[in-house]
């Protein structure tokens, strides 16, 4: 239990983070399988599905909540580290996903779907640099439903491996807007501000019911997908991770490099390698 919660909690905080990718982090612990596997099957597995949903959504709430922000405390003094421990966190998850493909010959299609793949997450870290402009969170009925929509997209983008639903977010213009409305909705919580906490409903339910339906929609796309072309899928992925390191460096910045930096980099670079290798094993 403390070990799925502690593997949510990477997933919640990867989540946040532009170019970083939640489902990319589900595949470097060795769980992504069972979370699309659960969200699929909630309602004819119900006990086993929630007994892998209810701690990853703990964890992920709890990154969300607690560790994000000192995750961006970690971004603000130390960059450089910070985004080597997160492409530490990534590579250590890529001996687990060859080792599915270990063994069967490597064909045109496979080759095309992980360059493929590999390109889509470098290109849109290339267009994600700048962000759109801010999104009106006013209550009303046609932001309501654009809320509904953003978090299906967000949720959708979260699911998959390599892409940064964050960034996603950002290039539409909802980043910013809906991560300071979950902070304002904590503080609200914490002082018990009833009238702040019922504004922040309004803006939040919309956007959580659409993650929901986007997680469960995409999710069933992806199990189809591995049922009918499963190495194809597993090469996709591979493109993704592989990617995603490029993805970081592209998206954040680095700070001040000196000798220090990076000899300490280094260190954050194989904590986050061991670290997820470690979160791998069954």
């Amino acid at each position: 239990m403390l070990k799925m919660i502690l593997k949510g909690v990477v997933i919640g905080v990867a989540n946040i983070i532009p170019g970083v990718s939640g489902g990319t982090m589900a595949v470097s612990m060795g769980i992504y399988d069972k979370i699309i596997h659960a969200a699929t099957h909630f309602l004819s597995e119900f006990k086993k599905s929630m007994k892998i949903l209810i701690p990853i959504l703990i964890g992920a709430g709890l990154g969300l909540v607690v560790v994000a922000r000192l995750i961006q405390m970690m971004f603000d003094k130390a960059p450089f580290q910070t985004n080597l421990l997160f492409v530490g966190l990534i590579v250590g998850g890529l001996p687990a996903m060859t080792k599915k493909v270990k063994g069967q010959s490597i064909r045109l299609s496979h080759i095309i779907a992980c360059v493929l793949f590999f390109a889509f997450v470098v290109g849109l870290a290339a267009i994600g640099e700048t962000e759109g402009a801010a999104a009106d969170l006013s209550i009303n009925a046609v932001n309501i439903m654009k809320l509904f929509g953003v978090g299906i997209i967000a949720s959708a983008t979260m699911v998959i491996p390599g892409v940064s639903g964050s960034m996603i977010l950002m290039l539409i213009g909802y980043y910013n807007p809906v991560l300071n409305e979950v902070n304002r909705f904590i503080d609200n919580l914490v002082s018990f501000n009833v009238p702040g906490l019922l504004d922040g409903c309004a803006v939040l339910v919309p956007f959580g019911i659409g993650v929901v339906v986007g997680i469960v929609a995409i999710a069933k796309i992806i199990e189809l997908i591995f049922k009918k072309f499963p190495y194809v899928a597993y090469w996709a992925i591979i493109g993704l991770i592989v990617a995603s390191p490029f993805a970081i460096m592209m998206m954040n910045q680095f700070g001040k490099i000196t000798v220090v930096t990076v000899l300490t980099g280094i260190v954050a670079l194989v904590v986050g390698v061991v670290a997820a290798m470690k979160l791998g094993e069954e």
